[in-house]
C-alpha cells in the first residue's frame, strides 16, 4: 500500500496543489485534504484514484526495499526536448 507521505511527496514532485490532484483524480479538494491529513488513510477507492492519477502523471511509487519507501518520476517517452545549440538559446525556447 502507498503511504500518505508518498502521496504528498509525489504531489510535490509534480508541483501539484491539492486542487490539481483532486481534478486529476476526479475527487474533491476536501477529499484530498482529508486523505493527506496526519490521520489520513490512503487505502480504499479514494487512495486508488489518487495513486492512479499520480501514476498517470509519471510518478513511480517505490516499495520498502531496505532503504525505505519513496517516489520518483519516470522519464516519459518523447518528453525530452530536441537539442538546441548554445548560441540559439533564448527566453522563447526556454522550457
Amino acid at each position: 500500500m502507498v503511504s500518505v507521505r508518498q502521496i504528498k511527496a509525489a504531489r510535490a514532485l509534480l508541483g501539484w496543489s491539492q486542487g490539481a490532484l483532486a481534478e486529476a483524480s476526479g475527487l474533491s479538494e476536501a477529499t484530498v485534504a482529508r486523505l493527506e491529513a496526519p490521520d489520513g488513510d490512503s487505502g480504499g477507492q479514494t487512495g486508488a484514484k489518487i495513486v492512479a492519477a499520480l501514476s498517470a502523471a509519471g510518478v513511480i511509487f517505490l516499495a520498502e526495499n531496505g532503504e525505505g519507501l519513496g517516489v520518483r518520476l519516470r522519464k516519459l517517452r518523447g518528453s525530452a526536448p530536441a537539442s538546441i545549440p548554445l548560441e540559439e538559446l533564448t527566453a522563447e525556447n526556454d522550457e
